[in-house]
This record gives C-alpha cells, sequence and structure tokens, in this order.
C-alpha cells in the first residue's frame, strides 16, 4: 500500500466514523455529511509523494465533483491562536542555527538562493497581499525560527510574487479543510499537472510540530508525507476544524503561524468552491494534478515586520 493508499483510507475511516455516529442522532445531520461526500478523502500538505499536492477529492462520480460550489464548513469556529510565549522554549539570540539543504528531487525550481544560517528572531508578522484582499499572518518566530527565516528571505528576493495559490481543499471534497500556496510555478487552473510540484530548490526541517492545533487560521508546511523534513516554500492556511485529524495521523506539518486578519478571504475563497482537474477530482487522489480555487488567487506581494 503506497503513503497515499495509506492516508486515503485513513481519512475515509474517519469520515466513515462521523457518517456512523450522525446516523444515530437523525436524518438531517446524516444527510448533511452525506452530501459533504461520501467516503472521501485525503490528507494534506502535500501527501502526495511525488507531487506536493494537498489532498484530493474522492467522488464515486464526476458528476459528484460538481461540488465546486460546495461551501466551507457549517459550523465556523474562531481561528487559532498562538501559545502565550511563556510557553516556547527561551531562546538566546545567536543561539538558533538553521540549515537549509539542496533539494535533490528533481523538482522544478525558482532558485533566488539560501536562506541564512542565523534567522532574525524578532519576526513578528507575514502580510501576504493578494488579489483578493491583505492577509496578515501572526508568525511563531520562537517555535518555528527557521521556517520564519525560510519565508523571510524570500519575501526579501520577490520570490513569492505574482504566484498562484493552486490548491483547494474543502470538507465537502475532502474532508478537509485548506488553500494551498507556495509554489513559484503553478497557473492554479485545475489543467497544469505541475502545480504542485514547485520550490525553491532548498529543504529544510521540520519545527513545531504538535505546537499549535492544525485547526481554523492554521498556517502550515506542505510536503510529502513520507519525506519529514523535507519543506520547501509551499504552505497551506487553513479554515477548517477537521484538519486537527491530522495529527492524529501523525502527519509532519509544520505550523508556523495563524492568520489574524483575512480569514473572510479565505472563507469566500472556500465557499467559491474548486476547479476539479481536468474536471476529474480523483484525479488530485492519484496525483496527476491539483484541484484549483474556482477564485483565483494570486499572491501580488509578502513581507515580513518585525
Amino acid at each position: 500500500m503506497t503513503d497515499v493508499d495509506r492516508q486515503t483510507q485513513l481519512a475515509r475511516e474517519h469520515r466513515e466514523r462521523q457518517e456512523q455516529r450522525a446516523s444515530t442522532t437523525g436524518t438531517s445531520k446524516r444527510n448533511t455529511i452525506i452530501g459533504a461526500g461520501v467516503g472521501v478523502v485525503v490528507v494534506v500538505g502535500g501527501i502526495i509523494a511525488a507531487t506536493t499536492l494537498m489532498g484530493g477529492k474522492a467522488a464515486t462520480k464526476p458528476a459528484a465533483a460538481a461540488s465546486p460550489s460546495a461551501s466551507a464548513s457549517a459550523a465556523v469556529s474562531a481561528p487559532a491562536a498562538l501559545p502565550p510565549a511563556s510557553t516556547a522554549a527561551p531562546v538566546k539570540p545567536g543561539a538558533v542555527t538553521c540549515s537549509y539543504r539542496k533539494d535533490t528531487s528533481g523538482a522544478p525550481a525558482k532558485k533566488v538562493g539560501t536562506p541564512p544560517s542565523k534567522p532574525d528572531m524578532k519576526a513578528k508578522n507575514m502580510t501576504i497581499d493578494t488579489n483578493q484582499g491583505t492577509i496578515v499572518i501572526q508568525l511563531a518566530t520562537a517555535q518555528a525560527p527557521c521556517t520564519v527565516g525560510s519565508f523571510e528571505f524570500l519575501a526579501k528576493k520577490n520570490f513569492f510574487d505574482n504566484s498562484h495559490c493552486h490548491r483547494l481543499a474543502t470538507p465537502q471534497t475532502t474532508g478537509l479543510g485548506m488553500l494551498q500556496c507556495g509554489d513559484p510555478l503553478a497557473k492554479g487552473d485545475g489543467k497544469t499537472k505541475t502545480d504542485g510540484t514547485g520550490g525553491p530548490g532548498y529543504i529544510f526541517d521540520d519545527e513545531n510540530l504538535g505546537g499549535i492545533p492544525l485547526g481554523r487560521g492554521t498556517v502550515a508546511m506542505s510536503q510529502s508525507s513520507e519525506d519529514a523534513n523535507s519543506n520547501g516554500s509551499q504552505f497551506w492556511i487553513s479554515f477548517s476544524d477537521e484538519n486537527t485529524q491530522l495529527s492524529a495521523q501523525g502527519a509532519a506539518f509544520t505550523p508556523f503561524g495563524v492568520v489574524v486578519k483575512g480569514m473572510d478571504i479565505i472563507d469566500k475563497i472556500a465557499k467559491g468552491g474548486i476547479i476539479p482537474f481536468n474536471g476529474d477530482p480523483m484525479a488530485d487522489v492519484r496525483g496527476e494534478g491539483s484541484n484549483a480555487p474556482k477564485i483565483p488567487v494570486i499572491i501580488k506581494n509578502m513581507t515580513i515586520s518585525r
């Protein structure tokens, strides 16, 4: 059984348990869950080993793929929050050293160099200006300094400018809820097979695993689940508490911040639904392509502030 098959099975079992519980509490709730997609799904953060994709939809018929207009989770919770600074291990200035290694996987890359080994421990916020509005992320710098250091370096190099957020997973289509961005070469059109494969030409280790719940508002790194410590430039923004199941499955996705402004933008994109890859959402599960957001999301500029 391949990694993606195993992850798909785990997510499907999770959904089936939900449906079984729902069947005992009344038809209305059960129909809601069934309408969200029976037997669905896959896990995220680039779990498809060769393609760095996040998730996919498992539908019995392509027509059902139609859920492109499916909305985000019905019960919208408040975004996650960073743990109090006092819970982070004290870090002395200059004490953290980061290692960024050459990516030898052969994945396409937009190379702009390598971040410095000493991260900026004073970085506080990451601002993403998109064609849909501005999203501000409060950074967990003390807990994920090398991840933040990488984003600060890439942002200064204009690495993300004019890049497309190429993948959308909704609870109705995959059992999860997230928008994936950070592939500088992605088209985000639901047609380009290489979407979700690009990076900066270097990789680095996981950080802060379990430090922030992977629920609504959390921002985490994307990588192949079979290749721990292979973070690049791709990341996902969670808009559903469904994503907390990933931690239970042992998935290694570095959480490095939480959204403090712009969740309404993410929710709007989620409600817009997906463009199934070449009309077949299952292609995403098979690693053949990426389901794109129907509402296009283009990163115009990214900045890190102190």
